[in-house]
């Protein structure tokens, strides 16, 4: 891998190595003592020119945890508020010996575009509406042991669910673009006005009536209402979005046995997903979250671990 910036990047052998040497990180993240000296040495800088608490947190714990010298920039703290562009800040902190940048931007294409700048690898941690690739890996790992399998065939005939503010999501392209690499079966729910232009040539099915699908599906991923992104009216009240598209205690009841529950979060309670849902047995939103810094520790190992100096 010279760098993440989609999920189509991967192959299913890489997810497959991903996804297993994350298994092995998440034992030493359950250690009392959590260092490595895997990228000792190694310098990442972290670039996030949009809020994040999960995405950042754990990208600089999976960079701690393997001895990397990890460094935060914010857009507020970096020479871009200052005018300067993002190609010279690029080009000015890649000169300076950096090994890899974990950049989140608000622009789709933005990091895709950095990482033809420069010399260091590059992830992308999230760039605008386009993808988000590190986020449907982590989902892919709490989805596989909840299945209970150990490699790709833990999803062969699996029901993926993906319900929500699709238009605004990131989520959503990096996980149907993962889901079909992995062979599960993805389908879309999402009232009209919130579809992506062009969804009908994704290559999944696609509907607005969640409850066709709430009691065939073997996972349930609920995607968060994107109101910083909304400029216009995209449903009628937030009460009837919650009860057309919602995971209320409802349609929780009508959830197929074993059928695991999603949140890439933060979540809007009441709104995408109820009280009940989140906090159910049958949850994964905070393994979500644990699996967030091993499936991290994972990429940095394979872009970092194995090069030469």
């Amino acid at each position: 891998m010279r760098h993440l910036l989609s999920a189509a990047d991967l192959s299913l052998a890489e997810v497959t190595s991903i996804l297993d040497t994350a298994d092995e990180m998440h034992t030493i993240q359950q250690r009392q003592i959590k260092k490595l000296p895997t990228l000792r040495g190694r310098t990442v800088i972290n670039m996030f020119f949009e809020d994040s608490t999960r995405t950042r947190t754990s990208f600089e714990l999976a960079g701690k945890w393997m001895s990397a010298d990890t460094i935060n920039i914010s857009a507020k703290g970096s020479s871009t508020s200052k005018g300067e562009s993002l190609r010279d800040t690029m080009l000015t902190l890649d000169a300076m010996g950096t090994d890899c940048f974990v950049i989140r931007h608000g622009s789709s294409g933005a990091v895709a575009q950095a990482a033809g700048w420069v010399r260091a690898h590059v992830v992308n941690a999230g760039d605008g509406t386009h993808e988000h690739p590190t986020q449907a890996l982590l989902d892919a790992f709490a989805m596989r042991r909840h299945l209970g399998g150990g490699g790709a065939e833990a999803f062969a005939g699996k029901k993926i669910a993906i319900v929500g503010d699709l238009l605004h999501s990131r989520v959503v392209r990096s996980n149907v673009l993962l889901q079909r690499t992995l062979g599960s079966e993805v389908t879309l729910v999402a009232p009209p006005t919130l579809l992506p232009t062009g969804v009908d040539e994704w290559g999944v099915a696609v509907t607005n009536d969640f409850d066709e699908v709430i009691h065939t599906a073997d996972v349930v991923m609920m995607l968060r209402v994107q109101r910083e992104r909304m400029y216009g009216g995209f449903f009628p009240t937030e009460r009837e979005y919650a009860e057309l598209y919602g995971l209320t205690p409802e349609r929780l009841a009508r959830l197929k046995p074993g059928a695991a529950i999603c949140h890439p979060g933060p979540m809007n309670r009441g709104l995408e997903i109820s009280s009940e849902a989140a906090d159910a047995a049958n949850s994964l939103i905070l393994e979500q979250v644990t699996a967030g810094v091993s499936v991290r520790m994972s990429v940095l190992y394979h872009l970092l671990g194995g090069s030469s100096e």
